[in-house]
């Protein structure tokens, strides 16, 4: 059996609930090759706020949401905000019947997922009962993706940008390399200057070293790009091609999600000039 803490990032064993002193996972019932374990929605607040912020209320599914709002009333805590890190449906799909159950508003970078008039961008910070959320914008995966950096706890919530097991898609056309690149460079930043060491995955384990997984992101990225390069000068010229070349050790049923990575590869080497 594999130690944990010899894994990218140290994932942290256990079922979900309390991650840190302020962020409380739910999990929804949703698992798939893709979601893992299902999407993670966190219930974030201050241990003695009676006000809670939601990010990612998940799928449209009425048990799973009910099982959020559960907790947190338990807790005392009344659901103030809805946040999204970007609008793929197992992260945003529930979020307006979420909306009604709990009467928020749905904050989020694409327009077409707001309720209410207030968006999100780069520099904001969020403060609902005394808990701050500075927003982090963290395109690639899908070009509306956001990170919510967590500073009480030295934590960054992050969507899909950074799993906590695994790696993620760059979902072409929307999601682009390049973009996803600098959004790596941007958490490791902040693991470097602002001491984030924990990471709140979108699906999987909760990562207890930040910086160790953004550092295998950005080499795992580097060495698929490689790969990716050298099959194109071998002859394998088109996407699925390229895949079942390159993905040859993964499971097929990934291979549809990696071909989207592959064409955002290509993508990448031909705007640099490298093919």
């Amino acid at each position: 059996m594999t130690d944990a803490a010899a894994l990218p990032g140290q994932p942290r064993g256990g079922a979900p609930g309390p991650a840190t002193a302020r962020a409380v996972n739910v999990l929804a019932p949703n698992a798939s090759a893709m979601t893992l374990d299902g999407t993670n929605t966190w219930i974030v607040a201050e241990p003695d706020s009676d006000l809670a912020v939601v990010i990612d209320p998940g799928p449209l599914h009425e048990g799973h949401l009910s099982n959020v709002v559960d907790p947190a009333e338990k807790a005392g805590k009344r659901i103030a905000l809805t946040l999204l890190t970007h609008g793929h449906p197992d992260h945003a799909e529930g979020a307006a019947r979420f909306a009604e159950l709990t009467g928020t508003r749905v904050r989020a970078l694409d327009p077409a997922l707001r309720l209410g008039d207030e968006g999100l961008g780069a520099g904001d910070v969020i403060t609902v009962g005394g808990l701050e959320l500075r927003v982090v914008p963290t395109p690639g995966h899908t070009a509306d993706s956001l990170c919510f950096h967590l500073p009480a706890d030295r934590a960054v919530l992050t969507g899909d940008t950074v799993l906590g097991r695994g790696t993620t898609v760059v979902a072409h056309p929307d999601g682009r390399l390049g973009d996803y690149l600098d959004s790596l460079r941007r958490l490791r930043s902040l693991t470097v200057d602002d001491g984030v060491h924990t990471v709140l995955p979108g699906h999987g384990p909760v990562l207890e070293d930040a910086q160790g997984a953004v550092e295998y992101y950005l080499a795992h990225r580097a060495h698929r790009l490689a790969q990716v390069e050298t099959a194109v000068e071998d002859g394998y010229r088109t996407p699925a091609e390229v895949v079942a070349h390159v993905y040859a050790d993964v499971d097929r049923s990934l291979w549809p999600a990696a071909e989207l990575s592959v064409r955002a590869q290509l993508d990448y080497l031909a705007e640099h000039g490298l093919i």
